[in-house]
């Protein structure tokens, strides 16, 4: 019998445990990446009667409740009106938050369509950081909108300057999508064994806002502190939009802060990358 000489246009074959992820595979996928990023934001606000509002009513609360308890009860000195002191923070901080918490479910809120379809899994969580990066974006508008009426309306109370660190924008934010979806896939990847870290990861996330300058300014901290605090690299990100916004007189900065918060970024990616590469393929065992 003749051998068949027919040629196939896609061969499914197991990976290499030692193959990482094909990043041209993933291109080939973007318009699935724009659907999971259009279903999940229309989702998120389905059958809520504010809809999309709750994006910019959220962070005005919470803004609120800080002023209150921080700066009026507490009276922590911020040194720029507060209110902008903690849009700017709350922005940032919610944007890794929500990376990393719904980063860190992808297999389990998404076991039945992983059981049924193959599309890289990788697919899922990158549409989790464009959703939020969505989200982030008007939330950072509406600081800049609040900004402005200040230099506006109260110009004595900013001290509003063109500073160059805003050059810096594209890299914070991308060294934020980079830690928060490397700290999800972590966790995912480890959820699926331990199943603990599932309601760890919500008290997790609100210690670790506590021990990120978000509620407090990090120039009022001791010297004998500030190092250790400036070992999370959360902290040498925030501290880089505060400089960029507020100037040097209202945050700490310095270039080997700046440059330990991207290296640890993109090394976190790819533990987290390799672990969720090694777990995706048996995954289905374990859930």
């Amino acid at each position: 019998m003749a051998e068949s000489s027919e040629e196939w246009d896609y061969i499914i074959e197991p990976e290499s445990s030692r193959r990482f992820y094909n990043l041209t595979e993933l291109f080939k996928y973007w318009d699935l990446i724009r659907l999971f990023v259009k279903r999940d934001f229309i989702s998120l606000y389905k059958q809520t009667i504010l809809g999309p509002i709750w994006v910019v009513l959220q962070p005005v609360l919470t803004t609120v409740v800080f002023t209150i308890v921080f700066g009026k009860i507490a009276q922590i000195e911020t040194g720029v009106p507060s209110v902008l002191f903690y849009l700017l923070g709350i922005a940032v901080w919610t944007y890794y938050a929500d990376c990393v918490t719904k980063t860190s479910e992808t297999f389990i809120q998404n076991q039945n369509i992983f059981g049924k379809v193959y599309f890289p899994r990788m697919v899922v969580p990158i549409s989790i950081v464009l959703t939020n990066l969505i989200k982030f974006s008007i939330q950072f508008l509406l600081f800049i909108a609040v900004y402005s009426w200040f230099i506006i309306f109260v110009p004595n109370a900013v001290n509003f300057h063109i500073s160059p660190y805003i050059l810096l924008f594209p890299f914070l934010i991308l060294a934020l999508a980079l830690l928060g979806l490397g700290t999800g896939l972590i966790i995912a990847s480890l959820t699926t064994r331990y199943r603990d870290l599932r309601f760890l990861i919500q008290f997790g996330v609100q210690l670790g806002m506590y021990i990120t300058p978000v509620v407090y300014p990090l120039n009022k901290v001791s010297l004998d502190y500030q190092w250790i605090l400036m070992l999370n690299p959360m902290a040498g990100i925030l501290e880089s939009f505060k400089i960029a916004m507020f100037g040097s007189d209202f945050a700490v900065f310095n270039w080997g802060f700046f440059s330990y918060s991207m290296v640890f970024s993109m090394v976190i990616l790819l533990i987290g990358a390799s672990l969720f590469n090694k777990v995706e393929r048996n995954f289905m065992d374990s859930i």
